[in-house]
């Protein structure tokens, strides 16, 4: 959030993109100031069937003809079977949600949870917290492109990616 923020972590994706738990276990005590000053946690959520249509519109972007994480030719069916298998190709490698977000027994890691298509209550409780107004651009944007599901996919998708659904479920709409 600059310019509002006093540190962040810009680079690498690795350490950019950090979960819930990877945080609390190795950045939490540099950006809280060996627990002198602890941090709310916050996050947002995107529906998952949305979530991963983004991640397959995203690979399916021309820079990525031909490599292995590219999804151009391929059905968002595919995808979502690539996805929900054991041993992931590499286009399919998009973590998990639910993963990300909660700890090792399944609990929320996180102090408040947002929701993606409610944006405006997240730039509402920061702007409240900053004390200042806020415009957030949009960016890293997936290029359109159809994200429909079979009937036997998404119900396998429900079944096989349940937590994902569950928090999804358990968020205010």
């Amino acid at each position: 959030m600059l310019p509002h923020a006093s540190a962040a972590i810009l680079d690498p994706p690795g350490q950019k993109h950090v979960s819930a738990t990877g945080y609390r276990n190795r950045l939490s005590k540099f950006f809280e100031q060996r627990g002198k000053r602890p941090m709310e946690l916050v996050a947002v959520m995107r529906d998952p069937v949305d979530w991963l249509g983004s991640w397959y519109r995203y690979r399916s972007r021309p820079q990525l003809d031909g490599k292995a994480n590219s999804t151009r030719g391929m059905s968002f069916d595919t995808f979502v079977d690539a996805w929900l298998s054991a041993d992931q190709p590499g286009f399919a490698q998009v973590g998990s949600q639910a993963n990300f977000l909660c700890d090792d027994a399944g609990r929320v890691a996180v102090d408040r949870l947002f929701r993606h298509d409610r944006m405006g209550e997240l730039v509402a409780f920061l702007e409240n917290r900053l004390d200042a107004a806020l415009e957030l651009p949009r960016s890293n944007v997936s290029p359109p492109g159809p994200t429909d599901l079979s009937d036997e996919m998404r119900g396998r998708l429900h079944r096989e990616a349940e937590a994902e659904f569950t928090l999804w479920e358990s968020l205010p709409e």
